[in-house]
């Protein structure tokens, strides 16, 4: 098979990673892919944007490309999947309809309470002055959240009233005129990425990422600064939950309004105290980074499990097979993300790691140099028998890595034992 994966992130990279490590696939196309994916064997980064699509289509045609898999949400969110089925080409994700569970907060609400999806209380507002009324009332801490796609920025965990009403001016004058303001709720965060032909829905690995820029979960949110897998706060009997009370209702949902979801469902969830899963937010693609914890250690062939997905299949499919052990990523980060930050520095020292694979993110070749294009950089992962080996493996790779201003965590996984 030939199979083109469409964007140029630390996720996709290890989509494309995954894919090759099948003797089914003979060659992934990155469209359009990073440093990582431009130096990976048997693999080719396409010069075509995530949103265009005619050159997408025309790709399939020219590289015989069997099935193409999206990666970030603004394609899906733009319907990349409804154009590509309308020319009969396969692809993994879900169509328009279904991505608004990402792409609108309010929306997921609104089909979270039709399926009785246990989730925080919400209201959704758009004016300033309402938003603000209604904070006053509710008190701190509270959760303000734009509505629409925001790169992971746009969610602002307020613990007082100041910080709250100030996150509601913050949101509106950076462009969004929706903003949904939820309860703040306390526990163990999770994510769930699911696997689903829009009948079937097969939860894989629980993951926990820390979103916050500062260690012990402090500072602003980012799109993730490391991940960790399976994620012990999961339990079977608390996956067996998810599975029931939130993914099955929410594609039987789905399926109700007439849209036939296919790809990942991507549920982030807190686990509350008293052992409850409830729904912080829906996604509907893989995550970042959690995907990097998650596919190092599935042994089922991705590109088997891709396929049956878009082919209404997946019911067929024997129980998925997993590595033992744990796999963590620490996502390297440049001086002052999630602000400004400055791009075209030089990276060094992957070369000499052995013990951790490295997934690109903002990176790109400039005259044979890798160098750094965005916030997120890298994301190392390390694969150990136990918590403690690939923690010790991980950070190991992470030390032998350096470009001028270069940020990491250094606790990610400490919730582990928690």
């Amino acid at each position: 098979m030939k199979i083109l994966v469409v964007g140029s992130g630390g996720r996709e990279h290890a989509i494309a990673w995954t894919l090759l490590q099948s003797p089914n696939v003979e060659q992934v196309f990155c469209a359009p892919g990073n440093g990582g994916t431009a130096t990976m064997a048997n693999c080719q980064n396409l010069d075509l944007a995530v949103d265009d699509f005619p050159g997408i289509a025309q790709a399939v045609q020219d590289y015989q490309i069997s099935l193409v898999a999206v990666g970030p949400e603004v394609p899906l969110s733009l319907g990349i999947v409804d154009y590509l089925q309308q020319r009969n080409i396969l692809v993994f994700g879900p169509v328009k309809a279904g991505a608004e569970i990402e792409a609108s907060k309010s929306w997921a609400k609104d089909l979270m309470k039709e399926a009785g999806i246990p989730t925080a209380k919400s209201e959704t507002f758009t004016a300033r002055d309402s938003a603000k009324v209604y904070i006053e009332k509710t008190g701190a801490p509270i959760v303000v959240k734009a509505d629409s796609l925001a790169a992971g920025k746009g969610v602002i965990v307020a613990m007082t009233l100041e910080e709250a009403t100030n996150a509601v001016d913050e949101l509106f004058n950076q462009g969004f005129n929706t903003l949904v303001i939820e309860e703040f709720l306390t526990g163990e965060e999770a994510s769930v990425l699911a696997l689903t032909d829009g009948q079937t829905i097969i939860p894989l690995l629980p993951a926990q990422d820390h979103k916050r820029i500062g260690e012990g979960d402090t500072g602003k949110n980012t799109g993730g600064m490391g991940a960790y897998a399976p994620a012990p706060v999961v339990t079977s009997e608390i996956m067996n939950r998810i599975q029931t009370e939130i993914l099955q209702p929410t594609i039987d949902t789905f399926n109700k309004r007439g849209i036939d979801y296919r790809g990942i469902l991507y549920a982030g969830l807190i686990i509350t105290p008293s052992g409850d899963p409830k729904v912080i937010e829906f996604n509907c693609r893989f995550g970042d980074p959690e995907t990097q914890a998650v596919l190092p250690l599935l042994e089922t062939p991705l590109e088997q499990l891709m396929l049956a997905c878009a082919q209404q299949e997946l019911s067929a499919q024997p129980p998925l097979r997993w590595q033992p052990g744990i796999a963590v990523c620490v996502v390297a980060a440049s001086g002052g993300y999630p602000d400004a930050y400055q791009k075209g520095k030089a990276i060094s020292g992957i070369e000499s790691i052995n013990d951790a694979i490295v997934f690109h993110a903002g990176t790109k070749l400039e005259d044979g140099q890798l160098v750094t294009s965005g916030g997120r950089v890298l994301g190392i992962t390390a694969v150990g028998e136990n918590f403690e080996s690939a923690i010790a493996k991980v950070y190991a790779g992470v030390s032998a890595i350096t470009f001028e201003g270069i940020y990491y965590r250094r606790d990610i996984g400490y919730r582990f034992n928690i």
